[in-house]
């Protein structure tokens, strides 16, 4: 973790998650996966929802995010 005098560097990812549930859920999907190999996660901004639609009935529903993390310094 950085110390008071040192800046703080983040990186931001985009990612795509999708659920058969909600929005939200599909939100919540996006930053689970990408904890699972970024650590640091500190905040998601979403960018677009949409869904997939068959017979009148939304199947899929779609968020694209961003992901903020810090990056962490060795030493």
């Amino acid at each position: 973790m950085a110390k008071a005098h040192e800046p703080t560097v983040a990186k931001v990812i985009e990612l795509i998650g999708s659920s058969p549930k909600s929005f939200d859920d599909a939100i919540a999907n996006a930053v689970k996966e990408a904890a699972k190999t970024v650590r640091n996660v500190k905040g998601v901004y979403v960018q677009d929802l949409d869904g997939k639609v068959e017979g009148n009935k939304i199947v899929e529903y779609r968020a694209i995010v961003k992901v903020t993390f810090v990056v962490e310094r060795e030493g």
